[in-house]
């Protein structure tokens, strides 16, 4: 499942993020990578203990957590720390999957990688290029969205960005760990999860759709409790 999620952040925040991205200092990005990415990779990031990058991040998670589609399609279980990357003077990123597990900062755990989240802090409008290509069963889906918006997609995925030729493309990166490991498994709550509610929306005091929406919520409840890893 690839999925668009509109305004995650409001645009005091965006604002408020840009000012102080484009004020800090960035290094190579290959610094955080694996040795097969580090190959294809050419961009910049903010360094993991950068108080600009905790403090962002810190407003993404909070963000995050009181937006209903999120939490819907994802159901996440451990969310790294976003990240933030910058491309600009044809900088990109070659094609390449994600890391399957990777270890939480300054800290033993470790997560499985589920889902890879990109949330965009630049204007389509400021850059050229910059395009996020995903690969999926159906083809290549190309990403480029407004600021505050992000997508989701599965960690599993082939994907790269294409060069920046003019502007800078400036975006925040991250992975989580999903409480329903099988991809497929989650596609299904999720759709059954938006069909609850648009039965309590569209068709609110009509008997017959409250006694199914009781059944179906039963139905959620009980996947969830047999797919769920805790």
């Amino acid at each position: 499942m690839l999925l668009t999620i509109p305004d995650v952040l409001t645009p005091d925040q965006i604002a408020h993020a840009r000012q102080l991205l484009d004020a800090t200092d960035w290094v190579d990005g290959k610094t955080t990578t694996g040795y097969q990415s580090a190959k294809a990779k050419d961009n910049l990031q903010l360094p993991e203990s950068s108080p600009v990058a905790r403090e962002l991040g810190d407003m993404i998670l909070a963000a995050l957590s009181q937006n209903p589609l999120f939490v819907a399609a994802a159901l996440p279980l451990r969310i790294l720390p976003p990240m933030f990357n910058r491309y600009a003077g044809g900088q990109s990123f070659g094609t390449h999957v994600d890391n399957a597990i990777r270890q939480i900062p300054y800290s033993p755990v470790r997560i499985r990688t589920d889902l890879s989240a990109t949330l965009f802090f630049s204007d389509p409008e400021e850059y050229e290029g910059g395009e996020l290509c995903i690969e999926d069963l159906y083809g290549v889906k190309t990403v480029k969205l407004p600021p505050g918006h992000m997508v989701l997609y599965p960690s599993t995925s082939l994907h790269h960005v294409t060069p920046v030729t003019r502007g800078a493309r400036v975006c925040s990166f991250f992975w989580l760990q999903s409480m329903i490991r099988d991809n497929g498994q989650r596609s299904l709550l999720f759709d059954l999860d938006l069909s609850i509610q648009r039965l309590a929306q569209e068709l609110a005091g009509n008997p017959v759709a409250e006694k199914t929406s009781v059944q179906l919520t039963g139905v959620y409840h009980n996947l969830l409790r047999q797919w769920a890893e805790m």
